[in-house]
Protein backbone atom coordinates (compact mmCIF):
# COMPACT_ATOMS: atom_id res chain seq x y z
CA UNK A 1 0.00 0.00 0.00
CA UNK A 2 2.44 2.63 1.08
CA UNK A 3 4.49 1.77 -2.88
CA UNK A 4 0.79 3.01 -4.07
CA UNK A 5 2.28 6.92 -3.02
CA UNK A 6 5.22 7.83 -5.00
CA UNK A 7 7.45 10.97 -4.17
CA UNK A 8 7.73 11.69 -8.16
CA UNK A 9 9.92 15.42 -7.25
CA UNK A 10 11.91 16.53 -4.49
CA UNK A 11 12.97 19.86 -3.87
CA UNK A 12 15.34 21.35 -0.72
CA UNK A 13 13.88 24.64 0.49
CA UNK A 14 15.95 24.75 3.68
CA UNK A 15 18.91 23.50 5.13
CA UNK A 16 19.88 24.32 8.82
CA UNK A 17 22.04 23.18 11.73
CA UNK A 18 19.69 21.20 13.33
CA UNK A 19 16.98 20.72 10.45
CA UNK A 20 16.27 20.60 6.50
CA UNK A 21 12.68 21.14 4.57
CA UNK A 22 11.91 19.50 1.52
CA UNK A 23 9.08 20.53 -1.29
CA UNK A 24 7.77 16.56 -2.63
CA UNK A 25 5.57 16.55 -5.19
CA UNK A 26 3.29 13.18 -4.32
CA UNK A 27 1.71 11.52 -6.46
CA UNK A 28 -1.35 9.42 -4.59
CA UNK A 29 -3.01 5.99 -5.55
CA UNK A 30 -5.77 7.93 -7.48
CA UNK A 31 -3.36 9.39 -9.61
CA UNK A 32 -3.27 13.38 -8.55
CA UNK A 33 -0.52 14.78 -7.33
CA UNK A 34 0.06 17.02 -3.97
CA UNK A 35 3.02 18.76 -2.46
CA UNK A 36 3.92 17.85 1.00
CA UNK A 37 6.25 20.04 3.06
CA UNK A 38 8.60 17.26 4.89
CA UNK A 39 10.90 18.28 7.77
CA UNK A 40 13.89 16.18 7.95
CA UNK A 41 15.34 15.39 11.45
CA UNK A 42 18.38 13.10 12.24
CA UNK A 43 16.09 12.13 15.19
CA UNK A 44 16.46 12.31 19.58
CA UNK A 45 16.43 10.98 22.65
CA UNK A 46 14.58 12.01 25.59
CA UNK A 47 15.57 10.19 28.87
CA UNK A 48 13.58 10.37 32.58
CA UNK A 49 16.06 9.92 35.25
CA UNK A 50 14.89 8.38 38.43
CA UNK A 51 17.26 9.20 41.58
CA UNK A 52 17.84 6.47 44.41
CA UNK A 53 15.08 8.75 46.09
CA UNK A 54 12.52 8.27 43.37
CA UNK A 55 12.99 12.19 42.40
CA UNK A 56 12.62 12.44 38.60
CA UNK A 57 15.46 14.52 37.19
CA UNK A 58 13.98 17.43 34.97
CA UNK A 59 15.34 20.40 33.06
CA UNK A 60 13.72 24.09 33.14
CA UNK A 61 15.14 26.08 30.02
CA UNK A 62 13.76 28.58 27.81
CA UNK A 63 12.12 27.47 24.16
CA UNK A 64 12.02 30.36 21.98
CA UNK A 65 9.05 29.04 19.75
CA UNK A 66 7.35 28.90 23.13
CA UNK A 67 8.66 32.11 24.01
CA UNK A 68 9.07 31.41 28.31
CA UNK A 69 10.89 28.78 30.28
CA UNK A 70 10.07 24.71 30.13
CA UNK A 71 10.23 21.96 32.57
CA UNK A 72 11.05 18.74 30.34
CA UNK A 73 12.96 15.60 30.57
CA UNK A 74 16.81 16.20 29.40
CA UNK A 75 16.89 15.39 26.10
CA UNK A 76 18.73 16.02 22.83
CA UNK A 77 19.23 16.00 18.90
CA UNK A 78 21.16 12.51 17.65
CA UNK A 79 25.08 13.84 16.02
CA UNK A 80 25.70 12.51 12.94
CA UNK A 81 26.54 8.82 13.48
CA UNK A 82 25.55 8.29 17.01
CA UNK A 83 22.79 5.76 18.10
CA UNK A 84 20.46 6.47 20.48
CA UNK A 85 21.74 4.82 23.59
CA UNK A 86 25.04 6.65 22.99
CA UNK A 87 23.13 10.13 22.83
CA UNK A 88 20.75 9.43 25.61
CA UNK A 89 24.17 8.72 27.83
CA UNK A 90 25.78 11.79 26.70
CA UNK A 91 22.70 14.04 27.28
CA UNK A 92 22.34 13.31 30.44
CA UNK A 93 25.49 13.49 32.21
CA UNK A 94 25.55 17.26 30.07
CA UNK A 95 22.40 18.14 31.59
CA UNK A 96 21.87 16.83 34.46
CA UNK A 97 25.21 15.50 35.54
CA UNK A 98 23.33 12.14 36.12
CA UNK A 99 25.10 9.23 35.67
CA UNK A 100 22.47 5.86 36.04
CA UNK A 101 22.89 2.21 36.97
CA UNK A 102 20.78 1.07 34.90
CA UNK A 103 19.18 2.10 31.83
CA UNK A 104 16.04 0.45 29.71
CA UNK A 105 14.52 1.83 26.21
CA UNK A 106 10.76 2.49 26.98
CA UNK A 107 9.67 3.84 23.76
CA UNK A 108 10.41 4.92 20.15
CA UNK A 109 8.23 7.00 17.78
CA UNK A 110 7.33 9.89 15.43
CA UNK A 111 7.25 12.87 16.95
CA UNK A 112 5.00 14.74 14.73
CA UNK A 113 4.67 12.48 11.28
CA UNK A 114 2.14 14.94 9.45
CA UNK A 115 5.90 16.75 8.53
CA UNK A 116 8.52 15.69 10.24
CA UNK A 117 10.37 12.22 10.14
CA UNK A 118 12.07 12.71 13.57
CA UNK A 119 12.15 9.53 15.49
CA UNK A 120 12.13 9.95 19.35
CA UNK A 121 13.35 7.52 21.48
CA UNK A 122 12.58 7.47 25.09
CA UNK A 123 14.92 5.95 27.61
CA UNK A 124 14.64 5.15 31.17
CA UNK A 125 17.41 6.10 33.73
CA UNK A 126 17.24 4.84 37.29
CA UNK A 127 19.32 4.64 40.65
CA UNK A 128 21.34 8.10 38.97
CA UNK A 129 24.03 9.42 40.94
CA UNK A 130 24.16 13.23 39.90
CA UNK A 131 27.26 14.88 39.42
CA UNK A 132 28.56 18.12 37.63
CA UNK A 133 26.67 18.73 34.75
CA UNK A 134 28.95 20.07 31.44
CA UNK A 135 25.99 22.34 29.69
CA UNK A 136 26.55 23.31 25.91
CA UNK A 137 27.19 27.55 25.31
CA UNK A 138 23.74 28.01 24.68
CA UNK A 139 22.30 26.27 28.11
CA UNK A 140 24.49 27.79 30.24
CA UNK A 141 22.37 30.52 30.19
CA UNK A 142 19.16 29.95 31.99
CA UNK A 143 18.98 25.50 31.65
CA UNK A 144 18.32 24.11 35.42
CA UNK A 145 17.73 20.73 37.49
CA UNK A 146 14.52 20.48 38.50
CA UNK A 147 13.79 17.56 40.85
CA UNK A 148 10.51 16.47 41.80
CA UNK A 149 9.51 12.84 43.21
CA UNK A 150 7.97 10.57 40.97
CA UNK A 151 4.18 10.67 41.85
CA UNK A 152 4.41 14.74 41.70
CA UNK A 153 5.48 14.25 37.98
CA UNK A 154 2.76 11.49 37.08
CA UNK A 155 0.40 13.36 38.69
CA UNK A 156 1.54 16.64 36.60
CA UNK A 157 1.21 15.19 33.39
CA UNK A 158 -1.90 13.83 33.87
CA UNK A 159 -3.35 16.90 34.89
CA UNK A 160 -1.57 18.43 31.45
CA UNK A 161 0.90 20.62 34.19
CA UNK A 162 3.80 19.70 31.09
CA UNK A 163 3.41 21.53 27.92
CA UNK A 164 5.79 19.29 26.40
CA UNK A 165 5.04 16.14 24.82
CA UNK A 166 7.95 14.50 25.21
CA UNK A 167 7.77 14.83 28.97
CA UNK A 168 4.16 13.73 29.36
CA UNK A 169 4.70 10.89 27.21
CA UNK A 170 8.20 9.91 28.76
CA UNK A 171 6.70 10.19 32.67
CA UNK A 172 3.62 8.07 31.69
CA UNK A 173 5.62 5.56 29.68
CA UNK A 174 7.71 5.07 32.73
CA UNK A 175 5.03 4.90 35.42
CA UNK A 176 3.52 2.19 33.20
CA UNK A 177 7.19 0.67 32.94
CA UNK A 178 7.69 0.84 36.63
CA UNK A 179 3.96 -0.51 37.92
CA UNK A 180 4.73 -4.06 35.72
Amino acid sequence: MEDDYQVIESQRQFTGEVFSVDLDMLRLPDGQTREREVVHHPGAVGIVALTEEEEVLLVSQYRHPAHRFLVEIPAGKLDKGEGPASCAARELKEETGAVPKMWTKIGEFYTTPGYSDERFHLYLATDCEVGASSLDDDEEQGLRVVRMALSEAIQSAREGRFEDGKTIVGILLAALYLEA
